[in-house]
C-alpha cells in the first residue's frame, strides 16, 4: 500500500515509524514549514521532518494546500494518506487525491472532543476513559466515519503530556491496523454515534489556576495544561509556574514546621511537615514543583522555605 504521511509534532512520530516498520510504502512525508523556535527565533524543522529525514523519506513542507502541492501529491499515485496532528486543513481537492482517502488518527473517542486539544479537554473534564480513533477525513471538523477505536483508563494523577505520550504509541498500532485492513478490504467506516463535544486549543489564560475552585477541579486544570501551556498563578504580581499537584497527605489539623488551620483560604500557602499546601475552595492541595519568574523549575519545599521566611504567601 502506497501512502503519504502527514504530521508535524513529536506525538506524530510513533505513527510514522510504525508505518515504516510495518512495511508500508511511504511515498513522502508532508509536514509544516520550518518555524522559529526559542528566544533567538531560530528557524527549526518540525520533529516529523527531522524523523522523516533520518528514515530517508522524501519531505514536503507546506502550511496550506496550494495547487502546486495538490499536483505534487497526485503525482505520487497514492493509495491512502495517513494524517496525525498535521496542523492544517485539507481542502476537498486534496481529500480526493488518495484512492482510499485520508485516514486521521485522533486522540479521543469520537465524537467526544473534536478539535485541536482532545487530551487536554478530557483531563480537564475528569473523563474516566480516553482513547484514540481512526476515521476518514472529510470537510467537517473531525466528523468523518470511524474505522477503529482503542481506549484506556484516565487516571486522576495523569497529565495531558503523559496521556498523549501513551496514546501516541497505542494509536500508532491502531493506525497501522486500520490501513492494513483497508488494504485487505476487511475494514469499513461507520458513522459517528453520540453527542459530540468540542476541544479547542487551550490558551495561556486557560492555564491560570483559580484557587477558589474545588480541589479536584484545580488538580484537573493543572494536569490538563501540563506540559503545555503550563499551569501558573500570580504571587505578588509575578507569574509562578506550577507542576502537578496532589491531595495533601497530612490531616487538616496536622502541624510540623507551621501549623495548618482546619481550612486554608483559597490561594493561601502553608508549610505542613514536608508538604507545601495551598488552599482551594475545598481541601488543600500539595505542590510538587514550582518555577519562579526567571528561574528553573524547583522543588516546592525548597522554594517555600525561602519564600515564607519573607512573609505570608497568597496566590492571586
Amino acid at each position: 500500500m502506497r501512502v503519504l504521511f502527514a504530521g508535524t509534532p513529536e506525538v506524530a512520530i510513533p505513527s510514522l515509524r510504525a508505518l515504516v516498520d510495518a512495511g508500508f510504502d511511504v511515498a513522502a512525508v508532508l509536514t509544516r514549514v520550518d518555524a522559529p523556535v526559542g528566544r533567538k527565533r531560530v528557524l527549526t524543522p518540525s520533529p516529523v521532518a527531522v524523523a522523516a529525514e533520518a528514515l530517508g523519506l522524501p519531505v514536503l513542507k507546506a502550511n496550506r494546500f496550494t495547487t502546486e502541492l495538490i499536483g505534487a501529491l497526485a503525482a505520487l499515485d497514492l493509495d491512502a494518506a495517513a494524517i496525525v496532528a498535521y496542523g492544517g486543513i485539507v481542502p476537498p481537492a486534496g481529500l480526493a487525491v488518495p484512492r482510499h482517502g485520508w485516514i486521521n488518527l485522533h486522540f479521543s473517542v469520537l465524537p467526544a472532543w473534536r478539535g485541536a486539544a482532545p487530551v487536554q479537554h478530557a483531563v480537564l473534564a475528569g473523563d474516566a476513559i480516553t482513547g484514540a480513533t481512526t476515521f476518514r477525513l472529510e470537510e467537517g471538523l473531525d466528523t468523518g466515519p470511524v474505522f477503529g477505536v482503542m481506549t484506556e483508563t484516565l487516571e486522576p494523577s495523569a497529565t495531558s503530556g503523559e496521556v498523549l505520550e501513551r496514546l501516541a504509541s497505542s494509536g500508532a498500532v491502531l493506525l497501522v491496523q486500520t490501513l492494513a485492513g483497508i488494504d485487505a478490504g476487511q475494514v469499513t467506516a461507520t458513522p459517528q454515534a453520540g453527542e459530540p463535544s468540542l476541544a479547542p486549543k487551550l490558551s495561556i489564560d486557560h492555564a491560570r489556576i483559580r484557587w477558589s475552585d474545588p480541589a479536584p477541579a484545580v488538580r484537573r486544570r493543572v494536569n490538563a495544561v501540563t506540559p503545555e501551556p503550563g499551569a501558573w498563578s500570580l504571587l505578588d504580581g509575578q507569574r509562578l509556574k506550577l507542576g502537578p499537584v496532589r491531595p495533601a497527605s497530612v490531616g487538616h489539623g496536622a502541624s510540623a514546621d507551621v501549623a495548618v488551620p482546619g481550612v486554608l483560604a483559597p490561594g493561601a500557602v502553608r508549610l505542613a511537615g514536608r508538604e507545601v499546601l495551598v488552599g482551594t475552595g475545598t481541601d488543600p492541595l500539595a505542590l510538587g514543583e514550582v518555577q519562579p519568574a526567571g528561574k528553573k523549575m524547583m522543588n516546592a519545599l525548597d522554594w517555600a522555605r525561602g519564600a515564607i521566611a519573607r512573609g505570608e504567601l497568597v496566590f492571586e
